[in-house]
């Protein structure tokens, strides 16, 4: 493997970072212990600037460039984005509609598949026939998610971020 410049930034396949890296894990680093690294990462990914400086944190997030892309919001160096959940509230639902049909006939079977719901006949359920009318707004309730986060991640695959904390120090 060729020398990494210092601040370089691997996937690596393994479980720990090997000698020479560490791992992306926001890590704070005394800067007495690596003044040269310091004077790349400043206090991007976090530290006091006095007495240490943090390593990027990659712990379940996907690194994306700096900068601007047409269209696209402005990104700074170590800037954090994103949210791991999300959640829906009722204003940003489709517009859309449940309609149940039931029928005034009494029940007539226990079987759902092609009938509908029947006036209430000993234990049947359905009724085998057209319906009469359709429930209202009022009469039926279904829950809309209670503003509760869901999940938010993209497929993904667990690897391990390092960062050279020694190599060669990157001219401009």
């Amino acid at each position: 493997m060729s020398n990494p410049f210092l601040g370089e930034i691997r996937m690596f396949g393994g479980n720990f970072a090997p000698q020479g890296w560490a791992a992306c894990n926001g890590a704070l680093i005394p800067i007495s212990q690596n003044d040269a690294l310091f004077s790349l990462f400043g206090t991007t990914f976090g530290g006091d600037g006095n007495q240490n400086f943090g390593l990027p944190n990659l712990w379940g997030r996907v690194p994306i460039h700096d900068g601007q892309a047409p269209g696209r919001q402005s990104y700074a160096n170590g800037a954090l984005g994103g949210a791991e959940g999300v959640a829906v509230l009722p204003a940003q639902h489709p517009a859309h509609s449940h309609v149940l049909k039931v029928s005034l006939d009494a029940a007539s079977t226990t079987t759902l598949k092609g009938n509908l719901v029947g006036v209430p006949a000993s234990l049947l359920t359905y009724y085998e026939g057209n319906p009469a009318r359709a429930f209202g707004d009022d009469m039926v309730s279904l829950s809309a998610g209670s503003n509760m986060p869901h999940e938010n991640r993209m497929p993904s695959l667990a690897i391990t971020y390092i960062v050279a904390m020694a190599g060669i120090f990157p001219s401009r």
